[in-house]
């Protein structure tokens, strides 16, 4: 990304990922949220793999929410589903990269529903 300016969001991501590392025993859950969705992937580094990725999109997020007027119901939605994914590959701790958005609405919701689910941060 040289020679480009970057916005803050994208400056406070890489700042954070310098930091963040996910590995076999401990993936990094990545959050991005567009204005319409919220997308999930755990990504072992390592490797170079994304091992599970959820989008607000698809078909079985889209059933659960339908009808459901919550504002946070699709984050929620797809926290539950990636955890559930991670869980059926073996995953259970995993390390949350907030992709430099704030710690807070959809991105709280999402976290929160993961932890719930029974992922350990």
């Amino acid at each position: 990304m040289t020679g480009q300016r970057l916005g803050g969001r994208e400056r406070r991501h890489l700042r954070i990922r310098k930091k963040i590392r996910g590995n076999s025993e401990r993936p990094r859950l990545t959050v991005f949220r567009s204005n319409k969705h919220v997308y999930a992937q755990i990504v072992d580094d390592v490797a170079g793999k994304t091992v599970v990725g959820v989008c607000g999109s698809s078909k079985t997020i889209a059933e659960k929410v339908k009808g459901d007027k919550e504002r946070f119901a699709e984050s929620r939605a797809v926290g539950d589903e990636i955890a559930k994914l991670a869980l059926e590959k073996g995953i259970a701790r995993i390390v949350f990269d907030r992709a430099g958005y704030l710690y807070h609405g959809r991105v709280k919701a999402l976290a929160d529903a993961v932890r719930k689910a029974g992922l350990e941060f």
